[in-house]
């Protein structure tokens, strides 16, 4: 009876298997329990990544912590792997959202991180919507960071630690005293760099407008920049004039020291006697400026050019004016009133006319 029975159930057994090996879906496909609940409406995203590491489907799509998706597939397109999440439809994410994958510990399993930008972002992600590699990325595996410590302490930099400890404390012993002044040092300066940090922070800006004052003027830079050589060339061709041009002033500088020195008081004196005379000029006032507007017609008067200097052009311009004037004078009291020196130049004038020095001479005895 049991040979009878085990000759009925290979065929079924048979059947079994080759219709569940015409299933096209495997066991990546069964939901894990516990997972996150992708409601009535969830929408499909697809995200590519450098490297998704050990990442399956079926694993969790997480926000702030919170699973509110899954992993539905994991390819590979060209050089990097294309992640197609499904996620809850009541979960609103900004359109450039960013994408990473992490860890749930050290040894637990991995998940995709989604979140919104530093600035928050704009738009909605929706259904059919993709994440670009440019904002995608991974957190460093456990692995990674022990690698790093390990290489750090068996050939980094710790095993220098020691020697550059040694060769400090070389330094220091002996010089501790120096060591505490210089310190104190440093301290007065930190100090007195605190206190100006206003002052320098005024600098800053200051440079800061001038900079920006010479950047609209890089072309007259340049242009004097690449005239300077040619500039310095002059110079150096010329450099003995200018020594000797530089010692001169050095004498002139001397001399003109000297002369300074010497008419210090007779300069003084010149400039006190002068103080009465500008005084009367600024008494004078407009007086002053009238009188001089007449001076460019003297000696004719306003009733001949005109009684102002408008009328005064007109009249004058392009014209001849002709006038006959009468003096009378004294002839006696202004020889009288001559120097010396004035009168004997006067008589040798008139020593070479014709029968004139013989009536000043009468006039000059008289």
């Amino acid at each position: 009876m049991t040979a009878v029975r085990a000759r009925a159930a290979v065929p079924a057994i048979l059947s079994l298997a080759v219709a569940l090996a015409g299933c096209s879906g495997s066991v990546g496909d069964v939901p894990l329990p516990g997972g996150a609940d992708v409601g009535d409406r969830p929408y499909s995203v697809t995200v590519d990544f450098e490297n998704v590491l050990d990442l399956v489907p079926q694993s969790a799509v997480k926000v702030n912590d919170v699973s509110v998706g899954r992993v539905t597939d994991v390819s590979l397109d060209g050089w990097h792997a294309r992640v197609r999440l499904l996620i809850n439809g009541d979960v609103t994410l900004p359109d450039d959202a960013t994408a990473s994958i992490r860890q749930t510990s050290i040894l637990g399993e991995k998940f995709v991180s989604l979140a919104p930008p530093a600035d928050g972002g704009s738009g909605r992600l929706g259904d059919g919507d993709a994440i670009p590699i440019a904002s995608t990325g991974q957190n460093p595996e456990i692995e990674q960071v022990l690698g790093a410590l390990s290489m750090v302490l068996n050939g980094g930099s710790v095993a220098k630690l020691s020697a550059i400890t040694h060769e400090l404390n070389d330094t220091i012993e002996g010089r501790e005293s120096d060591l505490r002044i210089l310190l104190r040092r440093l301290d007065t300066i930190v100090g007195t760099a605190d206190d100006s940090k206003r002052d320098l922070v005024k600098a800053l800006r200051q440079i800061d407008r001038l900079a920006g004052a010479t950047r609209s003027q890089t072309t007259a830079i340049e242009s004097a920049l690449d005239r300077l050589p040619a500039a310095l060339r002059v110079l150096d061709s010329q450099r003995d004039d200018l020594v000797e041009m530089i010692s001169s002033l050095t004498s002139l500088s001397d001399v003109a020291t000297e002369v300074i020195d010497k008419s210090h008081a007779a300069t003084v004196r010149d400039l006190r006697r002068l103080a009465p005379i500008v005084a009367h000029l600024a008494r004078s006032g407009d007086a002053l400026i009238d009188a001089l507007r007449v001076l460019p017609t003297f000696p004719f008067p306003d009733a001949v050019v005109g009684n102002t200097p408008e009328r005064a052009a007109q009249t004058a311009t392009g014209d001849y004016l002709n006038t006959v004037m009468d003096f009378t004078t004294d002839f006696g009291k202004t020889f009288a009133a001559m120097t010396p020196a004035e009168r004997d130049a006067m008589i040798t004038w008139l020593q070479s006319q014709d029968g004139v020095a013989s009536v000043v001479a009468g006039s000059a005895v008289q």
